[in-house]
């Protein structure tokens, strides 16, 4: 099973590919199967998501499609970090903090 997964262009949030459109949620995501890179191929040239590619899925036990592997199962839970405790740009103590 393939599903597809990307970035939101404005928010750069994780989306998957729901059959017809991109979605937040990965309980809508649904198996690209071999169409797969002819979805891609349609909706990079579309510039509807960032960077879309396809992974391996599977069935979990309640029925619906969910991330083969756990790199993919943790991003598509959301960041691992608290959003109170990370720097946001306009903090002007930010521009303090060089990586």
């Amino acid at each position: 099973m393939r599903i597809l997964t990307g970035n939101d262009l404005k928010t750069g949030a994780v989306t998957w590919w729901t059959g017809y459109d991109w979605s937040q949620h990965v309980e809508d995501a649904v198996d690209a199967g071999d169409q797969a890179d002819a979805i891609l191929a349609r909706e990079a040239a579309a510039c509807r998501v960032n960077n879309p590619y396809a992974i391996d899925g599977e069935k979990a036990p309640d029925g619906s499609v969910r991330p083969a592997h756990i790199k993919d199962r943790i991003r598509a839970l959301g960041p691992t970090v608290r959003p109170d405790l990370t720097l946001k740009p306009a903090d002007p103590d930010a521009r303090n903090w060089v990586i």
